[in-house]
């Protein structure tokens, strides 16, 4: 049976943001001046993947509103974790931001063994800043040139298809993870540090499959450099009209979306947790930055605190469920 994992709930902007004005109080003592130096936003994957692109293009924006640097820090490794720990243990003043893709709020707890911080007593949720579809992707070598075509290869031959990820718990390996389930099928996990690595050598066919980001993809898949074959949206994506779903072309009901969100160390004042929530928000409203988003095959989400902390917890049990009938384990988180 096929597990869907739908996007994370939507919420208009311009609502998410006075909705959450509304319910503050405290005066915005910490905020009136911060922030006053360069602003450090950790992305915990490598440089030219899909949570790299966002973290530059909105940092960049908040950089400008703010009147300071937003520097970005690729701390890679672990799936995650390591950039993740890093922001865990830094000062709580909001000069650190983690853009958490949401594999490691919501997948990393039940993967590993331990980790080196704890996802939900260590962090305060920010926002959601964007989501999107990921695509079913082949080595130009492979065959197989449907899903169907593919999955009837995959069944007759268990663990001959090596499938590549951007780490151990990363969004692109619990996809391919979260696939492979639905779809009853044993594929060879191959973990690299990061997407960009992944699909460097599905290019050079040194593996045979990725479920990765759509942004990532598309690129790949119009220069006629890998094959795509399903997106796994509900319905067909905008950037690749032409692509059927995984539903339609032979896993009904399935649905997965990776999303990168904003989180801040526990303790960072609530007025400037607000600030960077808003300040998100009126970034996402941005018609260039809309507009980019849409070219990476995601959209603009900005929800408040509360919204992002519930839909963690809610995907969090659909992933617990997938780890542990697959039987997935790490010793270590980094």
């Amino acid at each position: 049976m096929a597990l869907p994992f739908r996007p994370l709930r939507r919420t208009t902007l311009l609502l998410a943001a006075s909705a959450f004005a509304a319910g503050l109080t405290a005066p915005a003592a910490f905020a009136a001046s911060w922030p006053d130096r360069p602003v450090t936003l950790v992305v915990p994957f490598s440089a030219g993947g899909t949570t790299d692109v966002v973290g530059r293009l909105v940092g960049q924006k908040l950089g400008e509103m703010w009147g300071q640097s937003v520097v970005i820090e690729n701390r890679l490794g672990a799936g995650g974790n390591i950039g993740s720990a890093a922001v865990a243990q830094s000062k709580p003043d909001g000069y650190t931001i983690l853009l958490a893709s949401g594999s490691i709020l919501t997948v990393n707890p039940h993967l590993y063994a331990s980790l080196p911080f704890d996802p939900e007593k260590d962090f305060l949720p920010v926002t959601n800043v964007a989501q999107g579809p990921m695509v079913v992707s082949t080595a130009k070598k492979v065959k197989a040139k449907t899903l169907k075509e593919l999955l009837d290869y995959a069944k007759k031959n268990p663990k001959k298809l090596n499938m590549g990820s951007a780490g151990m718990g990363s969004q692109v390996h619990m996809a391919g993870e979260n696939f492979s389930y639905s779809a009853k099928i044993e594929v060879t996990h191959v973990p690299y540090r990061g997407e960009a690595a992944a699909f460097a050598d599905l290019m050079a066919g040194q593996i045979d499959l990725v479920v990765g980001n759509i942004g990532a993809a598309t690129p790949l898949i119009k220069g006629d450099r890998i094959n795509a074959l399903a997106v796994t949206s509900k319905e067909r994506a905008p950037m690749l009209p032409d692509l059927p779903t995984v539903a339609e072309a032979g896993v009904p009901g399935f649905e997965n979306y990776g999303w990168f969100g904003f989180v801040v160390p526990a303790g960072t004042p609530a007025d400037i947790v607000t600030k960077i929530q808003q300040d998100t928000v009126k970034v996402l409203a941005m018609k260039d930055v809309k507009e980019k988003l849409a070219s990476l095959g995601m959209e603009p989400v900005g929800n408040t605190p509360d919204e992002l902390a519930k839909a963690i917890k809610e995907e969090s049990k659909r992933w617990e469920k997938v780890i542990k009938e697959r039987n997935i384990t790490i010793s270590s988180g980094g």
